[in-house]
């Protein structure tokens, strides 16, 4: 048996106090289970409250998913990881995404200046109107070349706030979602962004064409001029016909859902100016020093992890639920969907063995107080252990009455209580059993470097929950075989398919 295995099976054998008996034991469980990360000074400064003193971990399990994390060489992992080593070794690669943000290997973090000075110049051209009168971008990609961009936009770019450039990200390839864009703009002064690690991606590359079509039929004369590539490939780029001043690349290093910080972040610097963009990379930043520097139970990112470990692993939770009491981070569960379950949705280890438990849950969530409405019976009385993440926002982020807000906020506290304690009743039907895990993300403002460090946060996050594992979060293999098999479709090629898969082809019309 392994040191780690040997580990995971004495933390299976520790006492699991309630929560209420935790914090009666321990009068000092608040600040033990708290911690914040920060970033600014003055004006800009601000930061995170990351709450975990609602969850079971304790002393006793801290200790041993510390001795969890030295078996599983967590410090060298993270070192390989921040230094542009091979943190993805089924594809021989690093995994750069925090050299976006000037953390990792020198050249590295060099060439990412590079290109974002690059970038820089771009958007500022086009938002001061050098390259015409551009009112509209829409942008096409999928994946995490849409769902980050996407997200940030909900958050920052707020139709009420922006008088500028109007943004509209389309990355599913039913006709629909392109049609809505289109419907929104004026092709005469609308640009159109390709995001495409590969561009070659099907579903993005088509939407790409119907969108230069649109330009053309519209009387757009050069519709290739309106647009700008967001890709590693940027030789295929211009050979699909964009000018080469207007590709932006990033490094083959940096993966798809970890992309925001690349030039795949165009569209966001677009809707709401470089500064702010600058603003995003420098909230990550703090919270990959604080990730770098940290260690053990005080290294937030491993904290929180220790906890997804205790309910994944542990308890046999198979989904963890996440609430944004905000509403412009209507989009941050399902950006987290992505993150998580892409990266950590694994069957074997870094050796290539079948994994000893299960890995990653299903993350899945909503939006504060509408989910109140929605799941949250489940939560609280249904039969299915599901830890719940809340995140919410001391400032506003409206103008109307402050009654809004603080009812808003009043409630995102008062779920957490509730699952905790529960209420007890003569009557089987109002009875709470209470005792339902909950952590607390409470962010002094929902502005840029906010937004920046919580999905720095939850990419670490992340990266430590594989480390404890022994996965490889960074490669995802799982997307490709239905993508091969469409592939086999479209070309009528291959061989037949189960009876089922046939007779759905044949009714569709897609057979012959």
């Amino acid at each position: 048996m392994t040191d780690a295995a040997a580990i995971r099976d004495r933390l299976l054998t520790l006492p699991t106090p309630t929560l209420k008996e935790l914090f009666e034991a321990d009068s000092g469980r608040l600040d033990a289970l708290s911690g914040r990360i920060g970033w600014g000074e003055g004006e800009t400064a601000g930061s995170i409250l990351f709450d975990w003193s609602k969850t079971h971990l304790d002393d006793a399990y801290l200790s041993a998913f510390e001795d969890l994390a030295a078996a599983t060489d967590f410090a060298g992992r993270r070192e390989t990881l921040l230094t542009g080593g091979i943190a993805n070794p089924t594809e021989g690669r690093a995994a750069e995404h925090t050299a976006q943000r000037g953390i990792g290997a020198e050249a590295s973090v060099e060439e990412a200046d590079a290109l974002h000075r690059r970038m820089e110049l771009l958007v500022t051209a086009i938002r001061n109107g050098d390259l015409g009168d551009i009112k509209h971008l829409i942008h096409v990609g999928i994946g995490g070349s849409a769902l980050g961009p996407a997200c940030a936009l909900a958050m920052l770019a707020r139709p009420i706030d922006m008088p500028g450039i109007d943004v509209h990200v389309v990355s599913n390839i039913d006709g629909c979602a392109l049609e809505d864009a289109m419907e929104a703009c004026d092709p005469a002064t609308t640009m159109i962004a390709v995001a495409s690690k590969t561009f070659t991606t099907t579903e993005t590359m088509t939407n790409a064409t119907s969108a230069l079509d649109w330009l053309r039929d519209n009387g757009v004369s050069d519709p290739y001029g309106r647009v700008v590539a967001l890709t590693a490939s940027p030789e295929k780029a211009v050979e699909w016909g964009v000018d080469e001043t207007r590709v932006l690349p990033f490094s083959e290093s940096v993966g798809g859902r970890y992309s925001l910080w690349s030039s795949i972040g165009f569209p966001v610097a677009m809707a709401v100016g470089w500064e702010e963009f600058e603003a995003m990379l420098a909230g990550a930043q703090a919270v990959d020093v604080h990730f770098r520097d940290t260690d053990g139970r005080a290294n937030l990112c491993l904290r929180a992890a220790f906890a997804d470990q205790l309910y994944t692993r542990l308890r046999g939770a198979q989904t963890r639920a996440v609430f944004a009491y905000d509403e412009r981070l209507k989009l941050f569960p399902d950006y987290l969907q992505q993150l998580e379950m892409e990266s950590n949705g694994k069957l074997v280890t870094l050796d290539g063995e079948a994994v000893d438990g299960p890995t990653a849950p299903i993350t899945w969530g909503g939006v504060g107080t509408d989910a109140q409405h929605a799941v949250f019976q489940l939560l609280h009385q249904g039969t299915v252990l599901v830890p719940v993440d809340f995140i919410a926002s001391i400032a506003a982020g409206d103008d109307l009455q402050p009654d809004h807000h603080r009812i808003l906020l009043t409630n995102c506290f008062a779920q957490g209580a509730a699952l905790m304690a529960g209420k007890q009743s003569d009557d089987p039907a109002r009875c709470y059993p209470g005792n339902r895990p909950s952590a607390t993300m409470l962010c002094d403002d929902l502005d840029a470097p906010a937004l920046g460090a919580l999905i720095a946060f939850h990419e670490h996050r992340t990266f430590c929950n594989a480390v404890l594992m022994g996965i490889n979060p960074f490669d995802q293999f799982g997307v490709e075989l239905g993508k091969e098999i469409a592939k086999s479709i479209e070309s009528g090629q291959g061989d037949p398919f189960d009876p089922s898969t046939e007779a759905l082809l044949e009714a569709a019309g897609l057979k012959g």
